[in-house]
């Protein structure tokens, strides 16, 4: 009995040991296999490579706004790369918006290995390439999360005041989601990367959109209500009663946040 005892012991420590070394490796699914932005079919978008702080050169797409329309940051999800979301950065750009899109580092051509702390460097590179080199002002930049990337969206509408942002299949946090999936393991106790958006979304003082779909599996749709309810800023969300996680219409996506904005603006207006 002894002997057994032991085995399942070691047994379960290394796997937990093996997921602590190698968790980020689980959690970052990058494809370095890119191409250019024509294509995917996406008309009009440059690339670009820029300087983070911290000397990683971080790839970037770029389309600019027509007749003063705002500018979407959109901070993908976790796997591939910004190819797959060609549908989505199309569908916002035929509706006038203009769209930055950033491969993480380790992600497409960028440099380096993600991680939590770098990917807000990447993100904050973002922002300053709009804001400096475009002279596109904070508040007329919208941040766009998917997955993944609605974590590194929440993490920069605390520290930046800008138009709006969007979160499309939100989680409350990165380590609370696998402490759902691994529930035998201490997740959080060995994750170093949290992404904890629920403790950050009440600091958030721009209008918020939440998007999501009843059928995820991957983030349930109970992270969205949770981050929805605990936002304290002027807030909507469109949840789909029969979208999973990856197959969101990208038309629909964009009239709904053409429509977000329109209700915003118009309120800024009444307010004058």
């Amino acid at each position: 009995m002894l002997y057994w005892i032991t085995a399942v012991i070691t047994l379960y420590s290394g796997i937990v040991a093996f997921m602590a070394i190698f968790q980020r490796k689980l959690l970052y699914l990058p494809d370095k296999k890119i191409g250019d932005p024509e294509i995917y079919g996406l008309s009009g978008f440059g690339e670009h490579f820029i300087k983070t702080s911290d000397n990683v050169s971080i790839q970037a797409w770029y389309k600019p706004a027509k007749d003063g329309m705002p500018t979407i940051l959109y901070f993908h999800g976790n796997a591939s790369h910004m190819g797959n979301r060609a549908g989505i950065y199309s569908a916002l750009a035929g509706k006038g918006f203009g769209v930055l899109s950033i491969s993480y580092r380790g992600y497409g051509k960028s440099e380096g290995s993600p991680h939590e702390k770098g990917i807000y460097i990447d993100a904050h590179t973002a922002i300053s390439f709009l804001t400096q080199e475009n002279k596109i002002p904070l508040n007329n930049i919208i941040l766009y999360g998917e997955s993944l990337g609605t974590g590194v969206a929440v993490q920069m509408a605390q520290e930046h005041n800008v138009k709006a942002v969007i979160l499309q299949a939100p989680y409350t946090s990165v380590s609370g989601r696998a402490a759902e999936i691994y529930f035998f393991m201490p997740v959080k106790l060995v994750m170093v990367d949290h992404f904890d958006s629920l403790s950050k979304i009440a600091k958030i003082k721009s209008p918020l959109l939440i998007l999501h779909g009843e059928l995820d599996i991957t983030i349930p749709i109970k992270h969205g209500k949770s981050l929805l309810e605990a936002a304290t800023t002027q807030k909507e969300s469109v949840f789909f009663n029969d979208v999973g996680h990856n197959n969101f219409d990208s038309t629909a996506i964009a009239e709904n946040v053409l429509d977000f904005i329109s209700r915003i603006d118009n309120q800024n207006r009444l307010n004058k």
